[in-house]
């Protein structure tokens, strides 16, 4: 039995976990809980035993000094709380740590018991994975679900994917088997500059999920940092025609795709959305995902038009044309989700 000392009764809690490695291209999903956790001040209440889940060759510990003093940080999961105030407060508990090595279903069956003890009504897994999508487009978050009447309930898509899987699509499925209401929140990370870090991918997911959660999400940096990221590629892209071009041939295809979503009854559930969201924010700006002033990023609207940030430093994105192929293993070169990811396995 798992006891918890220390930590309050959460009100309405609900977990949003992230790992990093396979599931998190661009770092999009980890960076996103990692903002969730500072932004509300989270507090570190319990962390599994790195010896039961990593292999230490290659996940490697790191050796940092302490006022002279050598110390070792293992690498491992750990779980905090927040607590989201507003007019209907509720507490987050977050999980963020490194794709496990090994004993996926005892770190699932050890999540699930703090889940249990800790009242969580439903988990919220991040993922994020690369795709051919254009980074001049609103990044695509598909939400997905293995409950049906879940997908019904908030509008989710039902996974019907089929594949490898990483360890966002073990927890969703150890959710359903213990009867814990479970979503994952995919982002599609343009493949031709996948180094991370992608604040325009990690902007969306904040995005889906203050939608999926009905809570307001502070943004910091993040909106000027997507900003950054996006002029910083629009840039390196005008200088190479090869990438320029096949940029341009993935907008003209993502448009194309989206195009029967362009409809007036589109273009108003939009606008009432967007309403909803700005309701009772002071000046009606900077307050949370869609009120960023970045248009597209993550939602309707992106024109690209971005001042550029010509001392960004970003490693030069390498030249990629129509037709090839090389991508990880957790895309299906397609927008929608990876091997765990696509409509995730989850």
């Amino acid at each position: 039995m798992i006891e918890l000392e220390g930590v309050p009764e959460l009100v309405d809690p609900v977990m949003v976990a992230a790992f990093e490695g396979w599931n998190d291209a661009g770092d999009a999903a980890s960076t996103a809980v990692g903002h969730l956790d500072r932004e509300w001040k989270g507090e570190v209440f319990a962390a599994l035993d790195a010896e039961d889940y990593y292999d230490f060759q290659v996940n490697r510990p790191h050796v940092w000094l302490d006022g002279g003093v050598r110390k070792i940080t293992w690498p491992t999961t750990r779980l905090s709380v927040v607590r989201v105030g507003g007019d209907k407060p509720r507490d987050l508990v977050l999980v963020r740590g490194i794709e496990p090595s090994m004993r996926w279903r005892s770190f699932c069956n050890e999540l699930l018991g703090f889940a249990h003890e800790l009242g969580v009504e439903m988990v919220v897994v991040l993922g994020a994975l690369l795709g051919d999508t254009p980074h001049t487009r609103p990044v695509p978050v598909t939400g997905v679900t293995s409950d049906a009447d879940l997908a019904r309930t908030l509008d989710l898509e039902e996974s019907r994917y089929e594949g490898p899987t990483g360890i966002v699509g073990i927890l969703q499925e150890a959710c359903t088997h213990a009867g814990v209401p479970a979503v994952s929140l995919w982002a599609a990370v343009p493949h031709y500059v996948s180094q991370p870090p992608n604040p325009k991918a990690t902007l969306a997911l904040l995005n889906r999920l203050e939608d999926l959660l009905g809570v307001r999400i502070p943004l910091g940096e993040l909106p000027e940092d997507a900003r950054a990221w996006q002029l910083g590629v629009d840039q390196l892209a005008a200088e190479d025609s090869e990438v320029a071009e096949y940029v341009q041939s993935l907008e003209e295809a993502r448009d194309t795709a989206e195009l029967p979503e362009a409809s007036g009854e589109a273009i108003a559930k939009e606008f009432e959305r967007y309403l909803r969201r700005r309701d009772g924010q002071p000046g009606g700006h900077g307050g949370h995902a869609t009120d960023s002033g970045l248009g597209g990023v993550g939602g309707a609207g992106d024109t690209g038009s971005y001042l550029r940030d010509t001392g960004s430093g970003r490693t030069r994105p390498p030249k990629r044309k129509p037709g090839d192929t090389e991508e990880p293993p957790e895309t299906s070169g397609s927008t929608e989700e990876p091997d765990d990811s696509d409509g995730s396995e989850k």
